[in-house]
């Protein structure tokens, strides 16, 4: 099976439908209503115990039945004046990390009024789970009262602030808003550029040019697209991740032909450029003073529509396109810029030539 199939087999779009609007971004809207398959992930308490790749060095010591308890938010919660039972700003399915201060808190007070300040806690909010750091003693009343309320009970050598990062770094990969559409991805001047169209207009044969051009592929074909801090980043599927298909050759891996340094793992999308077959009878941008944008996992991207016909040099164009947008980002906008410079040309004309009237 070519990788042309791959797309449909995964029900992912041939071609994205966009919708354009001077300086306002929409979302573009499919058969199915949001074709960008937008999707809020959860983790279970029990991925936590799994990962190796973060190494969080984490223990479970009581509460297994809570470790099937889901994750929603990357973000983690100290509990500190919630064993005291100000409980108003506890957040539920939240990492609870106790460290020093809580454990030494807790140890301050009485047994009875340990189970009374923990029942207290773990009634208020369903909690995630309970991480204790730096391999500090558990006291027992909070051994049984995670074991009581069905919570998991795990314990790190690492320093709270240390296993914090991790953590949240972890889940903000795991939690992240994804989706896969058709495209390929290119690293073009430093600048991501994603390249949409219908099946057969040319991506593939254009990213291979520009991979001759010293630039780098990402992905060919299934983009997988994820949000993170307010920006969208591109990889490859892993099924198909360094290959591309070309049209006679068939499937062919660019690592293996033009070496690592062709190749990026993923890339912030910086720009989307829609390949359209050229026709004759509609208006294109001649101008490009109004920019437009393709709203993808919620995030709006600048969007250019490029028209493809027999005789246009379109690696070319797209290594323009990466150049202007980098200008864009530095302040510095072309088509509006003549605008203006035009703008004025014009106006001092009129006036020169209001000025020739009077003086006749």
């Amino acid at each position: 099976m070519g990788f042309r199939c791959l797309p449909e087999a995964l029900g992912l779009p041939l071609a994205l439908p966009i919708v354009e609007t001077p300086r306002k971004a929409v979302p573009a809207k499919g058969p199915t209503g949001d074709i960008h398959g937008l999707t809020m992930k959860s983790i279970r308490i029990s991925q936590l115990l799994e990962d190796h790749d973060y190494d969080l060095r984490l223990v479970l010591v009581a509460g297994r039945t809570g470790l099937p308890r889901t994750v929603v938010s990357s973000r983690i919660q100290k509990p500190g004046l919630a064993l005291a039972g100000f409980t108003e700003h506890l957040h539920p399915h939240r990492v609870q990390v106790f460290g020093n201060t809580e454990i030494s808190y807790l140890a301050t007070l009485p047994e009875q009024r340990q189970v009374e300040a923990l029942a207290q806690l773990f009634s208020e909010e369903e909690l995630a789970c309970v991480v204790v750091t730096k391999d500090l003693e558990i006291p027992q009343a909070l051994v049984s009262a995670c074991e009581g309320a069905g919570l998991a009970l795990m314990k790190t050598p690492l320093l709270s602030s240390e296993f914090i990062m991790r953590v949240q770094t972890f889940l903000e990969e795991a939690l992240t808003e994804s989706s896969s559409l058709h495209g390929v991805l290119m690293d073009v001047f430093g600048v991501g550029i994603l390249l949409l169209g219908k099946s057969g207009i040319g991506k593939s044969e254009i990213a291979l040019d520009l991979v001759m051009r010293a630039h780098r592929l990402v992905a060919d074909d299934i983009v997988d697209v994820t949000r993170r801090k307010g920006a969208v980043y591109g990889a490859g599927n892993p099924v198909i991740k360094h290959h591309m298909e070309i049209r006679g050759l068939g499937i062919i891996n660019i690592k293996d032909l033009f070496g690592v340094a062709a190749v990026r793992e993923q890339k912030k999308i910086e720009l989307v450029i829609e390949l359209q077959e050229w026709d004759p009878h509609q208006e294109y941008d001649r101008l490009g003073v109004e920019d437009r944008h393709l709203q993808i996992v919620g995030v709006d991207i600048p969007l250019s529509v490029v028209p493809v016909r027999p005789g246009r040099n379109m690696a070319t164009i797209i290594e323009v396109a990466a150049r202007n947008q980098l200008l864009k980002l530095q302040g510095h906008h072309s088509a509006r810029e003549f605008a203006e410079r035009l703008n004025r040309a014009i106006a001092e004309g009129a006036m020169r030539r209001t000025l020739g009237e009077e003086v006749e």
